[in-house]
């Protein structure tokens, strides 16, 4: 998640620096940019280039330089209002998709402040279908469809989930299982349905989940076990809560082809490893990516977790876990357009 901060005042742009110092050492984020006054000039860009943005100012200072920028729940960034004071988080705008009513729970604990969320489901305690697209990085093919089917758990009718019975679907059944919020759901079974598909259903309306596609990207330092990349990785998809069957692939640079532990842990997952020529790492350019001087002194690249995440899950992919160490072992989490 990119996330910009902008604040009007003095007092709101001391709450910037402080929140900005904190989100810098989350590992999900993968970075936070301050902004200050020039409300007019700075949100049309912040609406092109983050996916969420903090507003530390007055609410309808908010409401009047977003409203001409809003466009859709599927594109719209994750907009959050914060006052001076910091006493009230607001989930203002892309609560379910954009996930800002989770990034407001998430920032009222970092300022002790309380947490303001308005959408139906969340209210009421269920559990709507944006929801469980959001949380298990699935898209949806069809947005309009979405407030019929929150409508119907609102009103406690079933849906119907129906997947592929050659696909391991761990990942959505121990989701439905731990979920606290409430839905009624059906699971049926097709082979008709793609392995990556879960289609939702009610009455004569049909909603298609897709699974994007999660690579996890690893460097380790030479002869690492396979059990302490495992620690790594299965340390990395917990903070995303990620479940193991939920990833698809694994990547590392072609200079780690023969490293024993990463091949291991390909064959302990049953995932694919795909090892990316360092040709296409050094040519390849993203603001996101963390140098590092050592590794491009060693191997001619400016790193290695990172650049081969993003390589792997394809053309406009995104990190979500950014490069973090553990012990020799580096870990990052790319997820595909689409």
């Amino acid at each position: 998640m990119k996330i910009a901060i902008i604040s009007v005042s003095k007092k709101g742009q001391d709450l910037a620096l402080k929140l900005k110092e904190k989100l810098d050492h989350d590992s999900t984020v993968i970075r936070t940019d301050l902004y200050h006054k020039n409300v007019k000039k700075y949100f049309p860009i912040l609406f092109q280039e983050y996916d969420s943005i903090i507003a530390i100012m007055a609410s309808g200072i908010l409401i009047r330089s977003i409203a001409p920028l809003i466009e859709s729940k599927a594109t719209d960034p994750a907009i959050l209002n914060i006052d001076d004071n910091g006493n009230f988080v607001i989930s203002t705008l892309s609560g379910h998709l954009g996930g800002a009513n989770k990034l407001t729970e998430k920032i009222a604990k970092l300022i002790d402040a309380t947490p303001v969320i308005t959408t139906s489901t969340d209210v009421n305690k269920k559990l709507g279908i944006d929801v469980i697209a959001k949380d298990l990085y699935l898209s949806i093919d069809n947005t309009s469809e979405i407030l019929f089917f929150n409508k119907a758990i609102l009103e406690g009718k079933e849906i119907s989930f129906e997947v592929n019975p050659n696909k391991n679907f761990d990942y959505l059944y121990e989701y439905l299982n731990s979920v606290t919020l409430e839905i009624d759901v059906s699971i049926e079974f097709s082979s008709k349905v793609n392995t990556n598909e879960i289609h939702v259903k009610h009455d004569s309306h049909k909603i298609i989940l897709k699974e994007r596609e999660i690579v996890v990207g690893i460097g380790c330092r030479r002869g690492k076990e396979c059990e302490k990349i495992y620690s790594a990785f299965k340390k990395s998809i917990d903070d995303l809560n990620i479940h193991e069957s939920r990833v698809n692939m694994l990547t590392s640079a072609e200079i780690k082809k023969d490293e024993k532990g990463i091949l291991e842990l390909s064959k302990h997952l049953d995932k694919p490893v795909y090892f990316v020529e360092l040709d296409k790492i050094k040519l390849f350019e993203s603001k996101d990516i963390q140098k590092s001087e050592f590794v491009k002194s060693k191997f001619g690249i400016y790193g290695v977790c990172e650049p081969s995440a993003l390589i792997t899950a394809g053309f406009d992919s995104e990190l979500i876990y950014k490069k973090t160490s553990y012990d020799g072992v580096t870990i990052a989490v790319a997820i595909s357009k689409d």
